[in-house]
């Protein structure tokens, strides 16, 4: 399988289930300016390779999503030279986050006219779940040979072989299944899990939650077509279905609606997440939240997305050696104005990480000239936009590579695509 489907499939199972905002839409001229800077970055660009294939898709993928997801928050408090309108943008509020969270995802302006409105969740949405026999694991219950089986979902099927050998134990089958379930990238992931008496078993399971009309199931496994392959299948148990997936559903202002995923959204305004199961009778009232606590949150959305595009960079230290740059670029857009956010209550960790001192940070809203306090962030945001606009364009850019040889400068021809190979999603096995 080509590193291309599973880049799909692992931006789909990660990110698919985001919703989109007005921010993730564009005039043509904007896609013709972005398209230009491509080219322009390639001109130059030197031709390398991977040294680090398996992990390569996903680390590029987190940073381009976590990179605009900080371009989409800036955007969203951005609009007005006073800081404290900027952030007073509409946001949404639950009246049971236990039971179900909410975003507001509209339009600023749009939200007068939306009334607040209730929702009673009666079942959430559900992964499939299938567990293998339990074995003893120390044990060998399969012949050493190569073994097969089918893997199927709603479009597509795999087939995956794995080989026992006389060292093997079911643990290590397991384990070594498991393995190869999970890095293949195709929606599932897979784990050992062992019972009270030491014994082991497979545990598959889907990243995608509900059905469609008409599914049976979310992913099948079925045994090859050998005999030796389906007692091994058998002996192994992990067709059987343990959970079958199902969708969510919930009373939408007393109408009956339901969902494929627990998130999902409302009038194309509100983001809404299901978390438990409401009290029979007793519904959460979605609404917007007061303008001082509004402002509070949308600061609270632009620390966290810097904090999730710092955790993609450490998350890959190991397997991309250049994540430090990174890092750096992000983070250095802080430290320029480390002090000042400091005193409003934005203060970096030993990691880097922000943390908020809402005390210190209420107090400043409270105080007499609050914009002026909170002028800084219009500086930082510019700025973390600004890195964060480099990184969406050329995820390639921090990702471990060898250069094999630099172009002849000055004298080349535009070759859209050639440095990003993310730009056209071109990634595969040969690179």
């Amino acid at each position: 399988m080509g590193v291309i489907d599973t880049a799909y499939a692992y931006y789909l199972t990660t990110y698919g289930s985001r919703a989109g905002t007005r921010y993730d839409t564009h005039k043509k001229s904007e896609l013709r300016r972005v398209y230009n800077q491509i080219v322009k970055l390639n001109k130059e660009s030197p031709l390398y390779k991977f040294p680090n294939r398996s992990t390569i898709t996903k680390f590029a993928i987190d940073i381009k999503e976590n990179a605009q997801h900080i371009r989409n928050v800036v955007a969203s408090i951005s609009g007005s030279d006073d800081i404290m309108e900027a952030l007073q943008k509409k946001a949404a509020a639950s009246s049971q986050e236990d039971i179900v969270t909410a975003r507001y995802i509209g339009k600023d302006e749009d939200g007068v006219k939306l009334k607040d409105f209730q929702i009673e969740v009666r079942q959430l949405a559900k992964s499939q779940i299938n567990i293998g026999n339990f074995l003893k694991s120390n044990r060998r219950d399969l012949a050493p040979d190569t073994y097969s089986f089918d893997l199927t979902n709603s479009s597509s099927g795999y087939e995956f072989q794995f080989s026992v050998t006389s060292d093997d134990t079911n643990y290590s089958i397991q384990n070594k299944l498991a393995n190869l379930i999970t890095n293949s990238n195709i929606g599932l992931k897979a784990s050992v899990i062992e019972d009270e008496n030491g014994q082991s078993a497979l545990k598959v399971e889907s990243l995608h939650t509900g059905l469609g009309e008409g599914e049976p199931y979310l992913f099948n496994i079925s045994a090859g077509g050998s005999s030796n392959s389906a007692d091994a299948i058998d002996t192994l148990g992990i067709s059987q279905i343990s959970q079958e997936a199902q969708n969510s559903s919930f009373l939408l202002n007393g109408t009956p609606r339901s969902s494929y995923s627990n998130t999902f959204t409302v009038s194309n305004a509100f983001e809404l997440t299901l978390q438990g199961i409401s009290p029979e009778g007793d519904s959460a009232t979605i609404g917007f939240m007061p303008d001082a606590q509004s402002a509070m949150e949308n600061i609270q959305h632009l620390t966290d997305a810097f904090n999730a595009i710092l955790k993609t960079s450490d998350k890959y230290a190991e397997t991309h050696g250049q994540n430090h740059k990174l890092r750096y670029q992000i983070s250095s857009a802080a430290e320029t104005y480390r002090d000042e956010l400091a005193a409003i209550g934005l203060h970096k960790d030993e990691n880097g990480l922000f943390a908020i001192d809402k005390p210190t940070l209420a107090a400043v809203m409270e105080s007499e000239n609050p914009s002026e306090q909170l002028s800084v962030l219009n500086d930082f945001k510019q700025l973390l936009d600004a890195k964060a606009s480099v990184a969406v364009l050329n995820p390639m850019d921090y990702v471990n590579k060898v250069v094999v040889t630099y172009k002849n400068p000055g004298k080349n021809f535009p070759a859209p695509y050639a440095c990003s190979l993310y730009s056209g999603m071109m990634m595969d096995r040969f690179c």
